[in-house]
């Protein structure tokens, strides 16, 4: 058993990799790329600004990066392996890196190999603000702080320069007819461009050339200030993460899932915030199904053809029918709804003024004050019921047909025939080898404990896992996305070696030996 669950721990590895890489490629090559509508957030902000903010979040988080490197940059801040200079923390939590390197100029090995800045532009690089001291740790500080901003502030400047400058060239290769040198989404490419010299006597080669030597002087600068910031981030202004191998190149740390794109916060503080409200909503719900079905199941098989084997049938399944919106919104239209009988919450956890309530309720004056917890409750027991009805039917049927396969074996047919008592039959020697079926859909359970219920917790706004993951993918989130498809895909997995486990202790004939 031991040597079977090493082996299937070791190939949860590549499957996890290969989940997530087919993720991270739907949406990098669906319509728009990632965080397409980030791109599209700035409104009816100027053109140059909305080219600005579209560089930016490209060079921020590496989407102008082919999309195999970033998968791989994706798994290198995942992996508790790390490579090259330990991460520092900062009091908050955030975490700090060194600076990136930045990209080189656009052609500036071909067409711009001789640019050069005139006397202006290297005067207002040499203005540039010195470093400051890095004497005392108030001075590592404060320099790194200000190096932050500077850095920020350049590369900002250098990644819109660039898009200047690309746009200037994809007119001047439409404008000379340069075969395959601009893609469908209108961009230049390089490899195409480099294989043709540069017509100097082109009407749109002069815009390209002012807009080369303006991001010439951007990427100058850009690198003056990630020097700069390298510096101050050598200093350690604050402590480094995770625990040295070799110091400078290898490193234990935990998992970094990084920010998500869509509001700007760790994707592990939105899952922490969202995830208890969708495990509580079904630790909630999942016992109730299990409580009622499976006894009804097994009272449905032992009393075959009866009314209650009947009866329970098409009620389970007449509420298995019902869709589960139209449920919750009949649920919110009569029994909260005020202008009928207004015994429920319409939405949300928690009442406005329940952070002032006590714990648990309480009777005052003889009234009876409800508390946080029996709040709590009393929100959830709508989301619950329209969670509890739909899941009746299919694991109470599932009891049933699993109980009258062994209930017409031969070994239940000897055990009655040696008087064993029929209450020992049907649990003991039936019900446990019945068992099988049920654990394969009992671990499915814990996958659907980390999604949510999007619809549920929709139609009552409820914050959990399930809306949180539909907001992630309308927006393309990456970061929010793979972090759910990592997390849930781990889930299934061990939830699979879990019903392996469980075969075997439920009945002897398994063996993984």
């Amino acid at each position: 058993m031991l040597s079977y669950i090493a082996r299937r721990l070791a190939m949860m590895l590549p499957t996890l990799v290969g989940i997530t890489l087919l993720v991270f490629l739907l949406i990098a090559l669906s319509p728009g790329g990632i965080g397409a509508s980030l791109r599209v957030s700035g409104g009816q902000m100027e053109a140059s600004k909305a080219a600005q903010l579209e560089a930016y979040l490209e060079d921020r988080y590496g989407l102008d990066d082919p999309v195999l490197m970033q998968y791989a940059r994706w798994l290198g801040r995942i992996s508790p392996v790390k490579f090259g200079a330990r991460d520092q923390v900062t009091p908050s939590g955030e975490l700090v890196r060194p600076p990136k390197d930045v990209k080189p100029l656009f052609l500036g090995d071909s067409w711009f190999s001789d640019l050069a800045l005139d006397d202006a532009a290297k005067a207002r690089l040499a203005a540039l603000p010195p470093p400051g001291p890095l004497l005392d740790e108030a001075q590592v500080l404060e320099e790194h702080k200000a190096a932050t901003r500077a850095y920020a502030a350049a590369r900002a400047s250098y990644v819109a320069a660039t898009r200047r400058l690309k746009d200037a060239v994809a007119t001047y290769a439409e404008e000379t007819g340069i075969a395959g040198a601009v893609d469908a989404d209108g961009k230049p490419v390089e490899g195409v461009l480099a294989r043709h010299d540069p017509v100097d006597a082109a009407p749109s080669w002069q815009p390209v050339q002012a807009a080369a030597l303006q991001a010439l002087e951007s990427l100058e600068a850009a690198e003056a200030a990630g020097a700069r910031l390298g510096r101050a981030f050598d200093a350690r202004p604050f402590p480094e993460v995770g625990v040295p191998i070799i110091p400078g190149s290898l490193s234990l740390a935990a998992p970094d899932f990084g920010v998500a794109f869509s509001r700007g916060r760790p994707v592990l503080d939105l899952i922490a915030t969202a995830l208890p409200v969708t495990i509580l909503l079904n630790v909630l719900a999942i016992p109730v199904i299990y409580l009622i079905a499976i006894p009804t199941g097994m009272l449905a098989a032992v009393r075959r053809g009866s009314w209650v084997d009947v009866g329970t049938g098409a009620l389970f399944v007449a509420l298995w029918s019902v869709p589960t919106v139209w449920a919750g919104v009949l649920a919110i239209g009569y029994l909260a709804n005020k202008q009928y009988l207004g015994l429920f919450p319409v939405s949300g956890l928690h009442d406005s003024g329940a952070d002032s309530m006590l714990y648990l309720p309480r009777v005052v004056d003889g009234t009876l004050e409800p508390g946080y917890l029996l709040d709590l409750l009393w929100h959830l027991a709508l989301p619950v019921a329209c969670l509890v009805y739909g899941g009746f039917a299919v694991l109470a049927k599932q009891t049933r047909a699993a109980m009258l396969d062994n209930l017409s074996a031969d070994y239940v047919r000897t055990a009655r025939a040696k008087g064993v008592p029929a209450r020992a039959v049907i649990l003991r020697h039936v019900f446990r080898n019945s068992l099988l079926p049920l654990i394969t859909m009992f671990v499915s359970v814990f996958p659907a404990m980390l999604a949510g219920s999007v619809v549920i917790e929709r139609i009552f706004s409820v914050p959990g896992m399930g809306s949180l993951i539909i907001e992630a993918i309308n927006l393309r989130d990456r970061e929010l996305i793979l972090a759910n498809t990592l997390m849930i895909a781990c889930v299934n997995l061990l939830a699979l070696l879990l019903a392996d486990i469980l075969y075997a202790l439920a009945d002897p004939r398994v063996s993984y030996d």
